[in-house]
């Protein structure tokens, strides 16, 4: 569970900083960048609920 949670983290760090590149800076391949890891980030996020509600079962 750990290793989930540190794989969402650093997807969350990518994500901010890929939008504040394309907030800040306009560069538009920041935004492709950042759509695609909130695709990434859902998966992730469908995982730790998963592994979450099992170990809540134990």
């Amino acid at each position: 569970m750990e290793n989930l949670i540190q794989k969402i983290n650093a997807e969350i760090e990518t994500f901010r900083s890929e939008s504040e590149s394309l907030i800040d800076k306009g560069v538009k391949a920041a935004g492709a960048r950042a759509r695609k890891s909130t695709l990434e980030l859902e998966k992730l996020l469908k995982e730790f609920r998963k592994v979450s509600i099992e170990e809540s079962k134990k």
